[in-house]
């Protein structure tokens, strides 16, 4: 077990990789709280396909990857904010236009202008790809992120649970929308090495989703994501490592893995729970036909108590 762990340390491209997915998993994680909470799976789906197109177009201008993913994601994030405010049009429609003509942008380059893309590597994540360039961009992004948070959390997680309510108390609603888009597009683009871009939207939702299974609080809930994040992008390399497959999917299907389990054991936990208070309201019921059933009878139902929810007033 400790060669499994120490032999790849001995190799300068995993270190690299092990920094950079670090930052990416602690970004990723602490993004998909809020992600899950606005339900909003897709923004990272879509913004994930505006790199693609980004960086074929940087590319065939001789540009480096990250000037064109930038400027994709940035371009995207900026059209989503503009198409959606338009009237009838709310944020799943802007993104699906936006992000699906810049990714078709993108696929018509690459089949027009010959380029030494490695297509597989940007899509599914390439261990051996992180150099120092990522690990720069990656730490730029997360100190960017931690600014945000710290500044703006309450008025993010006001605007993302009642945007309305939000606005009367003065929180400028429109400039959260656009912050958590940048920011969005500011993670993904950071992420494409390690992750690749197929496999962003699944990193930026899975630790949220797993975390709300075990938490009650926002606050519980984002600590828990970015640690899952972070677990999920550790474990991932390891395994990519070893068992010689690209690193995106290792931490997407590690994530997987523990969302899994999670479900499992709060479902077992909630059934046996039940059946506990159903035995202990049995004794009280026996010989009181209809007691159940009755005003006042059988036991007294208990709510799910304080829980978060993603609803948001539009």
């Amino acid at each position: 077990m400790t060669e499994w762990v120490a032999l790849p340390l001995e190799y300068a491209f995993f270190t690299r990789a092990l920094l950079a997915g670090v930052l990416v998993g602690a970004m990723s994680g602490a993004l998909s709280t809020f992600v899950v909470l606005r339900r909003m799976s897709y923004i990272g789906h879509g913004l994930a396909h505006s790199v693609l197109g980004g960086v074929a177009v940087g590319l065939a201008l001789g540009l480096d990857l990250y000037v064109g993913a930038i400027a994709a994601t940035v371009l995207s994030a900026l059209l989503i904010d503009a198409v959606a405010r338009q009237r009838g049009l709310h944020a799943d429609a802007a993104i699906g236009i936006v992000t699906t003509s810049i990714f078709a942008i993108g696929v018509a380059i690459l089949a027009i202008v010959p380029t030494r893309l490695n297509v597989e590597a940007v899509l599914f994540g390439n261990l051996l790809g992180v150099e120092r360039t990522d690990l720069a961009v990656a730490g730029g992004v997360g100190v960017a992120f931690a600014v945000v948070l710290l500044l703006l959390f309450k008025s993010l997680v006001f605007t993302t649970f009642d945007v309305e309510v939000a606005r009367v108390h003065g929180v400028r609603t429109g400039a959260m929308e656009l912050t958590f888009s940048l920011i969005t597009a500011a993670v993904v683009v950071a992420s494409v090495r390690v992750l690749g871009v197929l496999l962003i939207a699944a990193a930026v939702v899975i630790p949220g989703a797993t975390a709300r299974l075990l938490t009650r609080s926002v606050g519980a809930m984002l600590a828990v994501s970015t640690l899952l994040g972070v677990v999920s992008a550790v474990v991932g390399l390891y395994l990519s490592f070893h068992l010689d497959v690209p690193s995106g999917p290792s931490i997407v299907l590690t994530g997987a893995l523990v969302f899994a389990v999670v479900v499992g054991v709060t479902a077992t936990a909630a059934r046996l729970g039940l059946r506990a208070a159903r035995q202990d309201d049995a004794p009280g019921d026996e010989g009181v036909p209809g007691a159940a059933d009755g005003p006042g009878g059988g036991a007294t139902p208990v709510g799910p108590g304080r829980t978060l929810t993603g609803d948001r007033g539009r």
